[in-house]
């Protein structure tokens, strides 16, 4: 058996995908309120993009605290 490719959130993405869920909003309708694509925000939840010029617009529009 090969390793899967299941990729893990950081910590970060797993309190967004949680507000998400409170807020019943999709990854794709955060990703345009943004101005970014949903693949885009996809990296920066998975750790793999900084995502810095969009980290305090995301906080601000799920009022995760900072």
């Amino acid at each position: 058996m090969g390793r899967s490719n299941i990729r893990k959130y950081s910590a970060f993405g797993r309190q967004v995908k949680k507000r998400l869920i409170d807020r019943n909003m999709t990854a794709r309708q955060l990703a345009e309120m943004l101005g970014t694509t949903p693949q885009y925000l996809n990296k920066i939840l998975h750790g793999e993009r900084s995502g810095g010029k969009y980290i305090e617009a995301i906080k601000k529009i799920l009022e995760i605290a900072a």
